[in-house]
This record gives structure tokens, sequence and C-alpha cells, in this order.
């Protein structure tokens, strides 16, 4: 007794076109076509100067234009010792009024800036990131206030595998 043939369900052609879209998608993204992704460049304000500085003076000297005085209101937490320097956790967080800005600078870094945020008015002043560090290097946090800045410093000790070395 011959056998039948096996039956396939009917053809989707709704499905078809759509996983044939997804595959050009896919395809586009792949060979890196760019459909106007915005960068963070491209934002108005956005402190390209400031970012492309070196040492810490001239990238102060760039965002803001005015002195920094250190202060016991401006609070930062880092870990002492970074297992891994291509994610370094931070906190940055103070009790002084009007906040307008908060950044953060790594000195030791190619470019120092790492970090800057404009706080619209209201905001809670509390920034929480994850730094890249090239080496051991103090990291220095600045907060706007009132017209004037106000710092904090402390030294991140970058080790291979966190072997305290």
């Amino acid at each position: 007794m011959p056998q039948k043939p096996p039956s396939f369900p009917p053809v989707d052609e709704h499905r078809r076109a759509a996983l044939r879209l997804l595959a050009l998608a896919g395809l586009a993204g792949a060979v890196g076509l760019d459909a106007g992704t915005a960068q963070a460049a491209d934002a108005p304000g956005w402190p390209a100067a400031a970012f492309g500085k070196h040492s810490q003076p001239d990238a102060l000297s760039a965002l803001y234009g005015k002195p920094l005085a250190m202060s016991d209101k401006v609070s930062m937490t880092v870990p002492e010792i970074a297992e891994n320097g291509a994610v370094v956790p931070i906190s940055v967080s103070t009790t002084l009024p009007d906040v307008t800005a908060v950044s953060v600078m790594v000195p030791n870094n190619p470019f120092t800036l790492a970090a800057a945020y404009v706080l619209p008015a209201g905001t809670l002043p509390q920034i929480d990131c994850r730094l890249k560090m090239a080496k051991t290097s103090n990291v220095v946090a600045i907060v706007e206030s009132g017209g004037k800045l106000y710092g904090a410093v402390k030294q991140v000790k970058v080790t291979l595998g966190g072997c305290g070395g």
C-alpha cells in the first residue's frame, strides 16, 4: 500500500513578509547602516571641548570657567580598590542648595572629564554611575551650587584581578 506524503501547514504570507523585513533590518544593522541615531555629542550645549581636555585645570576651565573649592558638603562614594577599572561605581550627592550641575573627573585618565550632568531645578542632587579608569587615580566630584563650585576627592586604586598590587 502506498504511503501518503506528509502534510504541511498552509503557507502564511504575512508571516513570511514579516520575517523578510526582520532579516533585512538585521542585515542593515550588521553592515552599519545608520538609521539616524542621535549621539550625545549632537545634543545642544554638549561640552565637547571640556571632554577633550587632558588635564584637570583645562577641563575645569572649559566646563565651568570658575575656581573649585573643596567642601565637606559634597559626598562621594567610590571603592578604595577597583578590581576592574572598566566599571568603577561612583555615587555623588550633596546637601548644598540650588545644585545646577554635577561632574566627575579622573585626572590620570587620558581625557580627564569622565561625566557631566546638568540638573533641572528641583532635581535631587545625587548621581550614580560607573566610570572607566585607566589606572590608579584620584576621582574628583564637582558640584555647582549657587554659581560656585564645590568638590570632593578620593583615591581609587585600580588593580589587575583585585590583587591589591
